[in-house]
């Protein structure tokens, strides 16, 4: 990893866009850029907790490994927070890891200094913890879907989130994300011959298309039946 002194910054991340306009002076004294290569781990699993990253560009993927099998529990666009979960009242150690799935930027500060942002910004500190309610809440979600939905309508829901969150307004049905299916299958929280199978099946029914390792929702209505299937 390159790091090096932060020298510009849009201050469009999620701490910046919510801390007193005063502190935003302290942010930039303490942050630091650090340059991804496309595959570069910056954060391993089951390290002691440094301190916590923004991407400023680029794309990244949060995962953990449960036994030999990586499942990919979120990713990270530009402005997103990465490393949070390592946040507690003791020392503490990350529970996931994280990649760069391209090249990217990221700003990192010292735990120490975030933890002093949050006492100092009250509304850095309410938007932190509606982050994480909303995060549990689609942790859990994800939790039950394994549990009650086949792998194509976990597929289906999967594509219906990741359109919500990185799609935005696009017509085309675009869902914001270029991935390798091995990726996708990992998010999915399958294997790559099974995740490859039900997505045949999810063209060939005409609710998506695929251009190389982009993925466009053609039928919105044919995933959301089967997002919200159970027991299938």
């Amino acid at each position: 990893m390159k790091l090096k002194k932060a020298n510009t910054c849009d201050h469009s991340c999620l701490m910046c866009r919510y801390v007193l306009r005063d502190w935003l002076g302290q942010i930039d004294l303490q942050r630091k850029n650090i340059k991804l290569k496309k595959g570069e781990q910056f954060i391993i699993e089951g390290e002691s907790v440094r301190g916590i990253y923004f991407v400023q560009s680029g794309l990244v993927k949060v995962h953990r490994n449960l036994g030999d099998k990586e499942t990919i529990v979120r990713f990270a666009k530009k402005g997103d927070i990465v490393g949070h979960r390592g946040i507690a009242s003791e020392p503490t150690f990350y529970p996931v890891s994280a990649t760069a799935l391209e090249v990217s930027q990221v700003c990192f500060v010292e735990l120490p200094f975030f933890l002093s942002t949050l006492r100092i910004n009250p509304e850095l500190s309410y938007r932190l913890m509606l982050f994480f309610a909303d995060e549990l809440h689609l942790s859990e979600q994800k939790m039950a879907n394994l549990a009650q939905l086949s792998v194509k309508n976990r597929l289906a829901w999967s594509l219906l989130l990741l359109h919500r969150i990185f799609g935005g307004e696009t017509e085309d049905g675009d869902i914001g994300l270029s991935l390798s299916k091995k990726d996708l299958a990992s998010y999915v929280g399958t294997t790559y011959e099974t995740f490859y199978r039900m997505l045949g099946e999810l063209i060939q029914m005409g609710a998506i298309t695929v251009e190389g390792k982009k993925i466009f929702i053609k039928d919105f209505q044919q995933l959301n039946r089967l997002a919200s299937e159970q027991g299938v």
